[in-house]
C-alpha cells in the first residue's frame, strides 16, 4: 500500500507537462462553432457549416490548420479524415490541399509557399514549412508535381509543365531548401506514374455549382486513410495511403495511391497540419472528421496505476489531491497521465469502448462519482483529483477504485484507494493583532512599515501554516505573523486529527505613487500675479494623492498649489491620500515676470520712407518692410497681415497686392512662452500714380523725348496735340519711350504743345490727364 499526500493550501499550482491532458487518438470533427485547444489554424480558415473550410471558392485564398500536440515519432502515426473540393470554375483546379508532418521542436509554425507549393514546399524566393518532414498533396491545378516556382523536381519529362489531378509526396526541407519530389499518382491515368485500370478519380468532386458530398454512396466522395508505420531499421517509415473515393452512384471504392518505404530518418518529435490554396482558379478547399492515432499501436503498453491507503480526508470541505507521474507506471515514450476514471467497484471497470474518439475523450461519466460518504470529482488536469467528505462520517473509512488514462489513449486495469475522513476544525479568521474583526479591502502600508497578523478560531489548533501568494512560508508555524512584504497572506490552522481550517485572506500592499511628470518651469507671465503650478503637474488628482509644495520659506499644500505668488526652486513632494509617507521630492522652480513684455513695430515700402500717404502714398505691389521693435527679451515672433498671410520672421518683408486698411498684427514670445501683441494698420490707399514733365529738350541728350512716369497702370492710350488740335503722336505701348518731337521725319518748331492721358489702374480705376508742355529747342 501507499499513501498520497493531502493538500491543505487554498491554490494549488501544479507544474506538469503542457499536454498532459490530450494526446492520441486525437478526434476533430470540426462539426460545431469551437476546437480543441490544440487545433491551431489561421489565414483563410474557419470553421462553417459542420466542417473546416481551408479556402473559399475565391482567387488567391490560403488557410491552414495543425495540431500543436508533439508525439514521439518512434510509434508513428496513423490519420483518416474527410476532404471536399468542388463549387470552383468550369476547369476545377485550384490549387488543392497537402497534409504535412513537421518537426515539433521548430520554436514557431510557418506555414510554406500557397499557389502550386499547397503550404508546404518552397515558392519561388518564399520559404517552404519551416522544418517540414514529409508533404504529401492532393493536386489539383498541377504544380505541386513540377519544378515551377523553384521546387525541387518533378514528374519525369514535365519540368514546369503542369501535372494536374495528382497525388505527389516531397521530402524534408527548410526555408529554401529542400522539399524535392519523391514519388507521384496521377489519378486520371494509367502507367508508372497512374493507377491501376478502373482506378482512376479526379481530385476535385466537381466544377461551377457543385456542393459538398458528404454520403460515401454519393459521386464526388472522398476519405483519405494514411499510415506511417515505423521502419524497423529507425530510417523512417513505410507510407500507405489509401482513398476511399465515389465516381458511381452507390459504388464507394478504396484504392491504394502508395504503399511503399519513406527512407528519411524522423526527428524526435513531429507535429501534423493540413494546408490548401487557390490562385487564378477557384474552389471550395474543406476537411471534416479528422482522426489521428499511433500507428504502432501493438508497441504501446498499458499503463500501470497503484493501490493508495491512508489517505486522509477532512469532513465538510474540498479536499484536493495529486497522483504524479512518477507515482505510478506510464510505459510509452513521453506519455503522461491524460485523465482518472472513478468506479464504486472494481466490477464497474469496463473495457474503453471500441470507438478511439471516446477513449480520446475519457468518458465523462466516470469522472464523478458521488458515494454516500462523499463526491470524488476528476480534476481537468492530469493526475488531480477532489474529494468532499459529506458530514456525519467522521473516523470512517471510505474506499473507490480508478483507472489512469495516458496521453496514447491506453488505460490501467484498476486500482484502489482508500481515505479516512476526520472531524474539521472549526473555521479560522485571519485579522490584523489587536482587532477585533477582519479588514475590509486590502491593507496599504508606507515603505518600512509591518502588520502582525494573527488568526483567531473557536477551538485549539495544534499548528498553522502562513501562505503568501498561495506558496507556503517555510518555518512559519506561529499563530501570528510579522508582515513586512506586499502579498495576499492566508494562515491555515490544522486541529488534532490534522485537518485544515483555512482562513479568510488578507491583501497588503506597498503601493508606489506613479512617477510624476513636472513641466519646469511654471512661468507666471504677469508681474505680481500668482500662478497655478498644478498646471504643470502630469495627472494631477486630489482624489486619490496629497501634494506638497515647500521652498522659499513657505508651503502649499493641495488646493493651495494654484494660488502661489513667490518665484524661486521649490520642492513637490506626493503621497496616497490614505498614507503618510510621501515619495522623494522632485524639482519644481517657478518664474513670475517682473516686468511685462513690450512688444512694438514700424513699417515702410523697402527703400524709401514711404509710410502712408503724406509721403506719397503706398501701392498695391509695393514691397513693405516690417521691423521688429519689441522688447528685446522676444525669441520668438508671429506676425499676421490681415489678408490671410503670416510669417514667423523676426523682420519680414510683405507685399499686400490690393488696396485696403489692413490690420497687422504681431504677437511676440519670451523664452518662457510669454506672449505680448500689439496692433497697427497698413493702409494701401494708391493704385496708381502719373507724373508729366513740364517739357523737353529733343537735341539735348538727357531729355530727349516727352514722356509721363507712371506706376500701377495696366492699359494706356497717349497722345500728343499742337495749337491747331491736329494729332502728332499716339502710342497705346505700356513700355513707350515717348515723342521725339519730330513729326513726318521732321523736328518740330519750339512752342507749347498739348496731351491727353487715358489710362487703366491694375485695380480698375480708369485715370484721365490733360495739359500741355513746351518742346525746347
Amino acid at each position: 500500500m501507499r499513501s498520497i499526500s493531502l493538500f491543505c493550501v487554498l491554490f494549488l499550482f501544479l507544474f506538469q507537462n503542457s499536454f498532459g491532458q490530450v494526446g492520441f487518438p486525437y478526434c476533430e470533427p470540426f462539426d460545431g462553432s469551437t476546437v480543441q485547444e490544440a487545433t491551431v489554424f489561421g489565414g483563410n480558415a474557419r470553421l462553417i457549416d459542420g466542417v473546416l473550410r481551408l479556402t473559399e471558392n475565391q482567387t488567391n485564398q490560403r488557410g491552414y490548420v495543425y495540431i500543436d500536440i508533439p508525439f514521439p515519432s518512434a510509434f508513428g502515426i496513423k490519420t483518416s479524415f474527410e476532404y471536399f473540393s468542388y463549387g470552383g470554375d468550369v476547369l476545377s483546379r485550384a490549387d488543392g490541399i497537402s497534409f504535412f508532418l513537421f518537426d515539433a521542436d521548430v520554436p514557431v509554425f510557418n506555414p510554406g509557399g500557397f499557389g502550386g507549393s499547397l503550404g508546404y514546399a518552397q515558392r519561388g524566393n518564399d520559404p517552404g514549412l519551416s522544418r517540414g518532414y514529409i508533404g504529401i498533396g492532393f493536386d489539383e491545378f498541377g504544380n505541386f508535381g513540377n519544378t515551377a516556382e523553384n521546387k525541387v523536381g518533378g514528374f519525369a519529362g514535365a519540368g514546369t509543365d503542369l501535372v494536374p489531378d495528382a497525388i505527389v509526396i516531397r521530402g524534408p526541407g527548410n526555408g529554401t531548401s529542400g522539399y524535392a519530389f519523391l514519388v507521384g499518382r496521377k489519378t486520371m491515368t494509367t502507367g508508372n506514374d497512374g493507377l491501376n485500370p478502373g482506378g482512376q478519380f479526379p481530385i476535385s468532386s466537381g466544377g461551377t455549382g457543385t456542393q459538398r458530398v458528404t454520403d460515401p454512396n454519393q459521386p464526388g466522395y472522398r476519405k483519405v486513410f494514411l499510415d506511417l508505420q515505423p521502419k524497423a531499421d529507425g530510417t523512417g517509415y513505410f507510407i500507405t495511403l489509401r482513398m476511399m473515393v465515389t465516381t458511381a452512384q452507390g459504388q464507394p471504392r478504396m484504392v491504394t495511391i502508395f504503399d511503399r518505404p519513406y527512407d528519411f530518418p524522423a526527428p524526435k518529435n513531429l507535429k501534423i497540419g493540413f494546408a490548401a490554396s487557390t490562385g487564378g482558379f477557384t474552389n471550395f478547399h474543406e476537411i471534416k472528421n479528422l482522426i489521428v492515432e499511433v500507428s504502432n499501436d501493438e508497441a504501446l503498453q498499458e499503463p500501470k496505476g497503484v493501490d493508495f491507503d491512508e489517505i486522509a480526508s477532512c469532513e465538510g470541505q474540498e479536499n484536493t489531491y495529486f497522483i504524479t507521474d512518477e507515482e505510478v507506471v506510464l510505459p510509452n515514450e513521453n506519455s503522461v497521465i491524460r485523465c482518472l476514471q472513478f468506479y464504486a467497484s472494481l466490477e464497474d471497470i469496463e473495457e474503453e469502448s471500441e470507438d478511439i474518439c471516446s477513449q480520446a475523450k475519457c468518458r465523462e461519466e466516470n469522472r464523478v462519482l458521488e458515494l454516500p460518504q462523499g463526491t470524488f470529482r476528476a480534476g481537468d488536469v492530469g493526475g488531480d483529483f477532489t474529494f468532499f467528505p459529506n458530514p456525519g462520517f467522521a473516523d470512517q473509512q471510505v474506499t473507490v477504485f480508478y483507472t489512469l488514462t495516458d496521453s496514447y489513449g491506453k488505460s490501467s486495469s484498476g486500482n484502489s484507494m482508500t481515505l479516512t475522513i476526520q472531524e474539521s476544525p472549526e473555521p479560522i479568521s485571519l485579522r490584523v493583532t489587536g482587532d477585533s474583526e477582519s479588514p475590509e479591502g486590502e491593507l496599504r502600508l508606507c515603505p518600512g512599515e509591518d502588520v502582525s497578523l494573527t488568526g483567531f478560531g473557536e477551538e485549539a489548533y495544534f499548528r498553522f501554516e502562513w501562505y503568501r501568494n498561495g506558496e507556503l512560508l517555510e518555518g512559519e508555524v506561529q499563530s501570528s505573523y510579522l508582515v513586512s512584504d506586499s502579498g495576499e497572506y492566508q494562515v491555515v490552522g490544522y486541529n488534532r486529527k490534522n485537518c485544515p481550517a483555512k482562513s479568510n485572506t488578507i491583501k497588503v500592499d506597498y503601493p508606489e505613487v506613479p512617477p510624476i511628470i513636472i513641466t519646469n518651469p511654471t512661468v507666471g507671465c504677469t508681474p505680481g500675479q500668482s500662478v497655478d503650478v498644478t498646471t504643470s503637474i502630469s495627472d494631477f488628482d486630489l482624489t486619490s494623492f496629497d501634494y506638497l509644495l515647500k521652498g522659499q520659506g513657505l508651503e502649499f499644500e493641495n488646493e493651495a498649489l494654484k494660488n502661489v505668488s513667490e518665484y524661486g526652486v521649490f520642492e513637490l513632494f506626493v503621497k496616497f491620500k490614505d498614507l503618510e509617507c510621501y515619495k522623494d521630492p522632485s524639482r519644481l522652480e517657478v518664474i513670475i515676470l517682473d516686468q511685462p513684455l513690450e512688444a512694438n513695430f514700424d513699417f515702410v515700402v523697402e527703400g524709401t520712407d514711404i509710410k502712408g500717404d503724406e509721403q506719397g502714398g503706398i501701392f498695391p505691389d509695393d514691397p513693405i518692410q516690417f521691423t521688429d521693435l519689441s522688447d528685446s527679451r522676444a525669441v520668438k515672433w508671429e506676425w499676421d497681415f490681415g489678408d490671410g498671410a503670416s510669417s514667423n520672421e523676426k523682420n519680414p518683408i510683405h507685399v499686400f497686392g490690393k488696396k485696403g486698411a489692413f490690420e497687422v498684427l504681431l504677437t511676440i514670445f519670451d523664452q518662457y512662452g510669454c506672449s505680448q501683441t500689439v496692433t497697427k494698420i497698413v493702409a494701401i490707399t494708391k493704385s496708381y500714380r502719373v507724373m508729366f514733365p513740364t517739357g523737353f529738350t529733343p537735341l539735348d541728350g538727357l531729355n530727349k523725348t516727352f514722356v509721363p512716369k507712371y506706376k500701377g497702370i495696366a492699359e494706356l492710350e497717349f497722345m500728343i496735340f499742337n495749337n491747331w488740335g491736329e494729332l502728332i503722336f499716339r502710342t497705346d505701348d505700356l513700355m513707350t519711350e515717348g515723342w521725339d518731337g519730330n513729326l513726318n521725319g521732321e523736328l518740330l518748331d519750339a512752342g507749347f504743345y498739348f496731351f491727353k492721358f487715358n489710362a487703366t489702374a491694375i485695380d480698375g480705376e480708369k485715370v484721365m490727364e490733360a495739359g500741355k508742355f513746351k518742346l525746347i529747342r
